[in-house]
Order: structure tokens, then C-alpha cells, then sequence
């Protein structure tokens, strides 16, 4: 797989250009060739990019819906969708956004936090394992596994050594679950310092949002080129072909929801599902 190309820094773009390829990572990766506020998916307005929104997000309200009846009815697809990326580059905004339209039955949202005394006693990967997505369900990781390697290598909890030892095991985790169904989307959210400044002060003057905002965040935000060259190194390692990393400028809210949709769209439709038929026949009962 090619590694990412540099990117110009050009204006809005005037036509929508729906291909993955210039933002999937590849051997190498330098987030600093990839613009957080391109806007390739995007169309003539953001109003027209919200109206293709929300289109997209009743089109995937449609194919959940075939994908659920199809777990009840014994097959094995299934969806995870990851989300990573710095502080305020959208995991929350991205989920509610692209699942808005959707019953709550079949889309399940897990929140990696800290791990806990009882997940550290264990293996990185044993919390993880406990929510993938079951047959016919959609599972959103807001942060993931990936958090197991990030924070420990930057806090200087474990070495290099230790860091691509849980990277190997990340690659065959997610072939482990590719290999039993489950089609898997890996989304950095790409942010820039700048845009993030933006939004964390916004989150500190709206008394309304300030409960988002921690002090911690400040201290993550000074590691910012730590944590950018810790992203890099991950999403080169683990960037395969059955479970690539996409890079998605993120510092339009809009853009990032519209090319995320686009790419859970494109992953339900790949799947050609259809209703199941019935067990038995429907001609044979008379409702009184």
C-alpha cells in the first residue's frame, strides 16, 4: 500500500470527489503533507453538503436496518466504525451526526476511558474484545485499543518495544474479526493546533458546555507534537488491507461528518444485503 501524498492547500472545492485513496495511510505517513481543512468531499455549499448529510444519514438508517435483520436471521456481518483523533476533532459530533437517523437497536456507541484496575489486571485487548460489534450490529468506538499504545508510549509508560509488540497484536485482533464478518472502518480525525484552540475556548466561554472541558486537555494539547509523531508511527504500523486507516480533515465539522457518512454508506452498500426470507410461508396465514 503507498504511502500518503502530499496534498496542496487549496481552496473550497467546487465539486465532490467521493475517493478514499488520497487518505488512506500507507507505509509512511506525515500528517503534516495532509491540510485538517481540506474539504475534498465537499460540494458547492455547506448548505448543500448538510442536505447530501442527511441523505446519506437516512440511507445508512435504511441499510442498518437490512444489516439487523440479517444478524436475527443468522448472518454474519457486522460493522465497527473507530474513531480517533486529538481532543475536540469531533468523535461525539461525528457519531450523533452520521447516525442521527437510525434506531438506537442497532447502532451501540463504547467509550474508551482509562482502563480500569480490574482491564489492567488483563490484556490490552481484553476490554476491547468484550464490545465489538455482534452479528448485525454497528459498534462506533469513540477512542479504542488504540489508546492502549498512544497514552502509555507518550507518558513514557512503556518502550518502543513494548508499543509494536500491542501494534502486532492489534494487526491480528482486527484480522481475527475481519475474518469473522466484521467490516472494519478506522478514522483518524485530522485537526489542526489552531482549530483546537478555537474549540476548547469555546467549550470554556459556554457555561452551557464548559462540563466538556477538562484540564487535562491542556496538558495533552503540550504534548501535541509527541502525540502527532505517536499517531504517525500507529497508523503506519496498522494500516492494512483489510483494516486501513482513512485520515479525515476534521476542521470543518460538516466536511468531516459528510465524508465519514459517505464512507459508512459505501461500507453497508458493499455488503449487498437484503431483506431475509421468511421461515415460513407467508401465503399459508390469514390475519382474522
Amino acid at each position: 500500500m503507498a504511502g500518503l501524498t502530499r496534498k496542496p492547500r487549496s481552496a473550497r472545492s467546487t465539486q465532490r470527489s467521493e475517493d478514499f485513496k488520497p487518505w488512506t495511510v500507507g507505509r509512511k505517513l506525515d500528517l503534516s503533507d495532509l491540510d485538517p481543512g481540506a474539504e475534498p468531499f465537499s460540494g458547492s455549499s455547506h448548505e448543500r453538503d448538510d442536505a447530501r448529510l442527511d441523505e446519506l444519514a437516512i440511507e445508512v438508517d435504511r441499510l442498518q436496518d437490512l444489516l439487523y435483520a440479517n444478524g436475527s436471521a443468522g448472518s454474519p456481518h457486522k460493522l465497527l466504525l473507530v474513531l480517533q483523533g486529538m481532543d475536540t476533532s469531533g468523535k461525539d459530533g461525528t457519531a450523533r451526526a452520521v447516525f442521527s437517523r437510525c434506531s438506537p437497536l442497532g447502532v451501540r456507541v463504547a467509550a474508551f476511558k482509562a482502563p480500569t484496575e480490574v482491564e489492567r489486571a488483563h490484556d490490552v485487548l481484553w476490554r476491547v474484545h468484550a464490545v465489538v460489534p455482534r452479528a448485525g450490529e454497528i459498534a462506533v468506538f469513540n477512542r479504542s485499543h488504540y489508546e492502549d499504545v498512544l497514552v502509555p508510549f507518550v507518558e513514557g509508560w512503556i518502550d518502543a518495544a513494548e508499543r509494536d509488540r500491542r501494534l502486532a497484536h492489534i494487526n491480528a485482533f482486527e484480522r481475527l474479526l475481519t475474518e469473522s464478518g466484521t467490516r472494519v472502518l478506522k478514522c483518524y480525525l485530522h485537526i489542526s493546533k489552531g482549530e483546537q484552540k478555537k474549540r476548547l475556548q469555546a467549550r470554556l466561554d459556554d457555561p452551557a458546555k464548559r462540563w466538556k472541558f477538562q484540564p487535562g486537555d491542556l496538558t495533552a494539547r503540550a504534548k501535541w507534537s509527541r502525540y502527532r509523531a505517536a499517531y504517525e508511527t500507529a497508523l503506519a504500523a496498522t494500516s492494512t488491507a483489510h483494516a486501513p486507516w482513512l485520515v479525515i480533515p476534521a476542521d470543518s465539522k460538516t466536511h468531516r461528518n459528510l465524508m465519514i457518512a459517505t464512507l459508512v454508506a459505501q461500507a453497508l452498500r458493499d455488503m449487498k444485503l437484503k431483506a431475509p426470507e421468511p421461515d415460513f410461508d407467508p401465503a399459508a396465514i390469514t390475519i382474522t
